[in-house]
C-alpha cells in the first residue's frame, strides 16, 4: 500500500499555555523540563497528524533555551514536520513569549526524532513529504544534514 504524501502544512500543531506558578522554577522562570514536556507532546502531535500511526520520540536533537519565560507569560509552541525518513520524522518545535501585543519573542527552538510504530509497536513507514515553499525546502537540506550527523554520531559510539 502506497502511503499519500502530505503538506507541511497539513501536520502543523500550535499548542499555547499561560505560565502559572507550578511551572516556576527557584529563579522565578519556566522551568526547563517543564517546556521539555510541552516540546515533547507538541511533537508529538505533530508526527501524528503526519504519520496517521502512534509514535515515540527517538531522539531530541538540538534543543536551544535562547530566552527566560515568567510567571502569567503566554508561551506559544509552534510544530511542524521538516524531514521524513523511511520510517522516521524529523520535527522543529519553535516556542515563543507572547506579548499582550501579540509579538512574539523566540525563546526556544528544538530538533526532535520521532518515529512511527505500527499495532505491534514496531517502526512503519510515513507518508513522504510534500515541500511547497522555499523555506520547507531550506529545512528539509538542513534536516538531511542533521540525520547524517546523528548516523556518525551512532557510529561513534559503537
Amino acid at each position: 500500500m502506497e502511503l499519500q504524501a502530505k503538506t507541511v502544512a497539513q501536520s502543523r500543531t500550535e499548542q499555547i499555555q499561560i505560565l502559572m506558578p507550578e511551572h516556576i522554577n527557584g529563579y522565578s522562570r519556566l522551568f526547563g523540563g517543564k517546556l521539555m514536556e510541552w516540546i515533547d507532546v507538541v511533537a508529538g502531535v505533530v508526527a501524528r497528524r503526519h504519520s496517521g500511526r502512534e509514535v515515540t520520540t527517538a531522539a531530541i536533537d538540538n534543543l536551544q533555551f535562547k530566552a527566560a519565560a515568567h510567571i502569567n507569560s503566554t508561551v506559544v509552541l509552534i510544530g511542524r514536520i521538516t524531514y521524513v525518513g523511511r520510517t522516521s520524522m524529523e520535527v522543529r518545535v519553535d516556542a515563543f513569549v507572547e506579548e499582550l501585543d501579540g509579538r512574539r519573542q523566540m525563546i526556544n527552538r528544538a530538533y526532535l526524532v520521532m518515529v512511527a510504530l505500527d499495532e505491534h509497536e514496531q517502526p512503519t513507514p510515513v507518508p513522504p513529504l510534500i515541500l511547497e515553499s522555499e523555506e520547507d525546502r531550506t529545512e528539509w537540506e538542513a534536516g538531511v544534514r542533521r540525520r547524517n550527523l546523528r548516523r556518525e554520531r551512532r557510529a561513534e559510539n559503537y
